[in-house]
């Protein structure tokens, strides 16, 4: 697998992501819609970076 600048770009954002997660549970009265924000944020993330690792012959269009 040839090094993709995007993978790195987008591990970054989900750690940050979860890490502004853990931050908003932790603090008093979070907001429940934030907190659904970072969650769905997160997720399109994570399924970026699940189509960066198929095979390029499999690969949605959208992830090229």
């Amino acid at each position: 697998m040839t090094f993709n600048p995007n993978f790195y770009r987008l591990t970054v954002l989900h750690r940050q992501l979860d890490d502004a997660e853990r931050r908003e549970i932790r603090r008093r009265g979070a907001d429940p819609f934030r907190l659904l924000r970072l969650k769905t944020l997160k997720l399109a993330v994570k399924e970026r970076l699940a189509a960066l690792t198929l095979r390029p012959s499999l690969r949605p269009a959208l992830a090229r």
